[in-house]
């Protein structure tokens, strides 16, 4: 009994002093640091922040640039660019006045040097029928005349070649307004003669001039054909008028004019899609884009864009537009190239229209007023 009492009081001894070391004030054991927190793990604090709502700041602001202006460019006059271009059209036609030259000053013209000069102007695509006429035509005057100096026989040349081209031939472009509508000018023709960049080579001559100018973009067939037409317009202030690809060439056209009379335009130009000349539906719907915009407007020309380069071939096409709608006026393209001058005169004998426009290369102001004197005086040379 007393054995137990004396276990019963260690007990209670043991207790009271555990309790007094347990409530006595000393330092705080720290939880063990984990590896990871000691080399830049994310810790507690961290899960917290992490855990923690966050606060959203709207991103900087990013200045957006303005969308680039497209300088609008001042195209010169069209007046006198023919003879400003003289140079390069000498380039490409001076052996051929060298050479006629060349043939008419020699001391005996006996008849085959009179063949060799006839052979001359058929092979500067003159036509056998012109160059046998022109040929005839100087042998008389020679022959009357008697003598032949360099400066004569320069002198009767370039007289029976600007007789021949045709020096009285109205070669007006009609780009006037008539009252409250615009001129209206269709282009035609085949594909590769460089149609729809002469439409927009004449709208910078026309905005060189003072004109305000409205571009359709009939051509429908050929989607860069529009592009084309939006570049050329926007470098010199043009409006275009265009739809989607495929779209009906004549509601284009029709909308284009309606568009240039609401917006007080001097001038519409109109460009067409490039017609086989075997293509006998297309061909008619050609006819038919001109029968649609009369509806609104007298169309006052229309232009045929042939490649010089082609000759015959390009004669033959020729042909076939006049059949089908009135040609009013020639645009011979790539005169600066391999063609030859005499093209200017068989174009003629065979339309019976005058030609209005040349191009004389690829340079935006290449498109010139045709001028006989200067392009006679180009190809003989000073």
């Amino acid at each position: 009994m007393e054995y137990l009492i004396v276990i019963a009081g260690l007990v209670a001894v043991a207790l009271i002093v555990g309790g007094v070391a347990f409530l006595r004030p000393g330092r705080r054991q720290r939880p063990p640091v984990e590896p990871a927190q000691r080399h830049g793990g994310a810790t507690a604090v961290d899960e917290a922040e992490a855990a923690a709502p966050t606060i959203e700041r709207p991103p900087p602001t990013v200045a957006t640039p303005p969308p680039p202006t497209i300088e609008i460019e001042q195209p010169p006059p069209g007046a006198g660019r023919l003879v400003r271009l003289r140079a390069r059209l000498a380039r490409s036609q001076n052996a051929f006045g060298k050479t006629l030259l060349g043939l008419l000053s020699r001391e005996t013209l006996d008849d085959d040097a009179w063949e060799e000069i006839e052979d001359t102007l058929i092979t500067a695509d003159m036509g056998a029928a012109v160059a046998r006429q022109v040929t005839d035509d100087l042998r008389t005057r020679v022959q009357v005349l008697g003598t032949r100096s360099p400066e004569e026989v320069r002198a009767l040349l370039k007289e029976e070649l600007v007789k021949q081209i045709g020096a009285d031939l109205d070669r007006t472009l009609r780009t006037e307004p008539h009252g409250n509508r615009p001129a209206v000018l269709m282009v035609v023709g085949v594909n590769g003669t460089g149609k729809t960049t002469t439409c927009g080579k004449l709208a910078r001559v026309l905005v060189g001039d003072g004109r305000t100018v409205l571009l359709g973009a009939a051509d429908t067939f050929r989607a860069a054909a529009a592009d084309q037409l939006e570049t050329w317009g926007s470098r010199v202030g043009a409006q275009v008028v265009r739809k989607d690809e495929g779209a009906d060439p004549a509601s284009v056209a029709f909308d284009a004019v309606k568009q240039g009379i609401d917006t007080k335009v001097d001038a519409v130009i109109v460009d067409t899609a490039g017609r086989l000349h075997t293509k006998t539906g297309l061909m008619d719907e050609l006819g038919k884009v001109k029968r649609v915009v009369e509806k609104q407007a007298d169309v006052d020309e229309v232009l045929l864009v042939l490649d010089a380069t082609t000759g015959q071939n390009g004669m033959q096409q020729a042909r076939v537009f006049a059949e089908v709608v009135n040609i009013t006026g020639v645009v011979l393209t790539k005169l600066d190239g391999t063609a030859k001058g005499g093209i200017v005169v068989q174009v003629q004998r065979e339309l019976g229209v005058p030609v209005k426009l040349v191009g004389l290369g690829e340079g935006p102001d290449d498109l010139a007023p045709f001028e006989p004197g200067a392009f006679v005086d180009a190809i003989l040379g000073d």
